[in-house]
Order: C-alpha cells, then structure tokens, then sequence
C-alpha cells in the first residue's frame, strides 16, 4: 500500500489496547501537552521566513486538517473539480480545494447541503475546505444583476430566477455549507475604473465586511475579509486598515486577475503586503499562470485559487517546464515523447504526446481526466517546489532555473 493510500484509510480501534491514566508515560503526557498547545494555538503559523523579505512558508490549522503553505487551492466549483475524483486529489497532493457558494447556493441548495451534513460530508472530501461568497460571480451577471447598498438582486444564470443576496445571507449560506474557510461578501470592481467607482466600491465593501463579520458566528470556520481598492495605493491601504479595524482570520486580496496587466498585478501586492499583519495568511483571489504563482509567492503571498490548470486542460492547454504545449497541434501526431520529460505525474509516465493528442481529437472522456491530472500535478507541484526553495534559502536560484527553462521552448 502507498503512502496516500495508507494516508486515506479508515483507522480502526485496537481492542487489545488499554489505555489508563496511570500507565502513561512522562513522554506520552508531554506529547499530549505539546498537541493541546498546538490545538489552542494560532490558526497560522510562519515556519520560515526569508531575510529581508515578505517571503515565508507556513502551516495554517483547520478542523479537517492542515495546509501548508504557500499553497495552491484546487477549484471545485459546484461541488466538484472537474474529471478528478477525491482519490485522484489527494494522490496528486491536494490539501485544500475551493467551492464557490454561489453556485452550491443555486444548485443544489445550502440548506440541501446542510441536511447531508455539509460540504465535507455531500461531496466526500474530509481535508480543508475554502468557499467563495459568490460576489465575484454574481457581479460577472453584469445586466443582470442590481447593487444596492442592502446587497445584490441578480437573476439566475440557471433558469432565470430571482435572488437576493446580502452580506448576512451570503455568510448563512456559508454557513450551512461548513467549509473550514469563508469569505466576506464584499463588492467586485471592474477593470479599469475611474478613482470615483474605485472609493465608493471599497467604502461598500468595508460597510459588507462589517455586515459579514456581524453575521459571522460559527466558531469553527475562519472569516476572511477581502481588500479591494482597484490600482490606487491609497485606497487599497483604506482597505487593509477598514479589515484591520474589524478583524478577520485572514486577508485576501482581491478584483485582480480581471484584465490587469502582471506587472500591475505585482505592484499592488507590493503596496499591500507589507501592510498585513504577519500572523495572518494572505490570499490572492482568481491567480493564476505559473509565472503569476511564482512572482507572487516571491512577494509573499501564501494561498492562491484559479481554474486555470483545470479549464485549460478541457481545452487542450498543457503546463510543461518549458511552457504551454497545445496538444491538438498537428506537430504532435506522430510524437511518441512523454508530454514532458521531466514529469513524474501517471499522465506523463505513461502516455505520449501523440496517443494525447488521439483522445483530445477524438473527444475521448479520457483527455479531460489525463490532461486534468497532469495539469493540477504541474501546479501542485510548483508549489511543493517553491515551499523547499523558501525552507532551503534557495528561491533566488529557483526563480533562475523557471525561466530559463521556459525560455528553451517546446
């Protein structure tokens, strides 16, 4: 039995085992002692960080386990990440995955979900669980949707319903799903937008944030709060110290990834970081290429969540060391390489480029499955390497050797 494998079985009770008090050992007690610590403990933990630097890796605790950090968030939309089953996640290395509570709330149902005994239980993943409110969704509506200052009414991009969701339904909905991580519901600001727009959206988004942290009750799942702001400096600080003032579990950075240029991107994580207090994680929200990953994790960013490696690999878009390869090109038809030489991943010890390219031409279910794990195995991967490179003191050297191969080409 491998190690995943033997990670995922159901542990059994010893009955030939008598515990009593006074047959334990002095060990036995301090490791008791040391556990009840660590379980009282803050839910974040910097393990290591680099001198002079925001970088660091980390250990952030939830009730359905740890994740270590930083780390990269699976997408699973509506309850599932897509031709990948919770064998295949946790064999790939997945310690947390998101779920986006607009969707869950559409179909099946919070208070469906709730009666099945949550998330975990519904969809049968018992490892961490991060859920979306759903702004950024509902915002993406655009003509469908109305915003006032109570909340959002918007029409169901289902079968045409009408819904109304505030800060406090949002976190009810939240709620009932029981992930280990939720977020505040806040107001998703389009890219570009004039100063004006950019104020009056973050003032909105701390008077939802306070709504949210209000309605926030449950003791075992984590509230973030999302810092919003658009491209201006000062507004985005506004925004840090607006979440600071309520306090939150976790800081977020959010309405990035939504056209922006990288280095834009990368300038607004520079202003906030810095401004994050360090015993909080930092989430940037929808990020994104492997280039984004790393330049970000180099600014010290800590979780992450994108459809990226999964809604590419439905489409043909592979991630190899030495870039994208795009595998219903002609040139691959004949191709008996592995997708990439230097992958350990099942699609890539097994499959060639050419047998690839067979089933993605050919519609077969199996390229999405073997396209999806390769992908997820890339980026899970990736950070796996940039958390040693940070414990090693290495990151410089590992950010050298990612572009360099990247720029030898397929």
């Amino acid at each position: 039995m491998d190690s995943n494998s033997w990670a995922s079985a159901p542990r059994k009770r010893c009955k030939n085992i008598v515990c009593h008090e006074n047959l334990r050992s002095k060990k036995t007690d301090q490791v008791i002692v040391k556990l009840k610590q660590e379980i009282a403990g803050p839910h974040f933990q910097v393990l290591s960080q680099l001198k002079n630097s925001p970088v660091r890796r980390g250990r952030l605790r939830t009730p359905h386990g740890c994740i270590e950090t930083p780390a990269f968030m699976t997408v699973g939309t509506a309850g599932t990440v897509k031709a990948m089953d919770p064998v295949d996640l946790k064999n790939l290395g997945a310690e947390i995955i998101l779920c986006n509570a607009y969707h869950m709330f559409l179909r099946p149902g919070h208070e469906f979900v709730k009666k099945r005994g949550g998330l975990h239980s519904f969809i049968g993943w018992d490892r961490p669980i991060l859920t979306d409110s759903g702004g950024y969704q509902i915002f993406s509506l655009k003509g469908f949707c109305k915003i006032t200052e109570e909340g959002v009414a918007f029409q169901s991009h289902i079968d045409g319903a009408r819904h109304f969701i505030s800060p406090e339904k949002a976190i009810e909905i939240e709620a009932a799903l029981g992930a280990d991580i939720i977020m505040a519901f806040d107001e998703c600001l389009e890219y570009p937008a004039e100063r004006k727009r950019a104020q009056a959206s973050l003032e909105r988004t701390l008077r939802w944030a306070a709504r949210s942290k209000s309605a926030h009750h449950r003791k075992d799942q984590m509230l973030y709060g999302i810092i919003q702001g658009g491209a201006y400096p000062d507004l985005r600080k506004q925004g840090v110290d607006g979440l600071l003032e309520l306090g939150f579990d976790g800081f977020a950075v959010g309405g990035l990834s939504v056209g922006e240029p990288q280095e834009e991107m990368l300038k607004v994580l520079e202003e906030v970081v810095p401004l994050i207090p360090r015993d909080k994680p930092r989430y940037l929200m929808g990020v994104g290429t492997p280039s984004d990953l790393v330049e970000a994790v180099s600014r010290g960013i800590d979780m992450f969540d994108c459809v990226m490696p999964t809604r590419h690999a439905r489409t043909g878009i592979l991630y190899t060391a030495q870039g994208q390869v795009h595998i219903k090109h002609a040139r691959y038809k004949e191709d008996d390489l592995p997708l990439d030489p230097s992958c350990a991943c099942y699609t890539c010890s097994n499959f060639s480029r050419a047998y690839l390219r067979h089933l993605f031409v050919a519609k077969e279910l199996l390229a999405m499955r073997l396209n999806t794990l390769h992908n997820l195995y890339y980026y899970l991967s990736l950070m796996s390497r940039l958390r040693k490179a940070i414990a090693e003191n290495t990151l410089d050297a590992f950010r050298h050797d990612f572009y360099h191969n990247r720029s030898l080409g397929i």
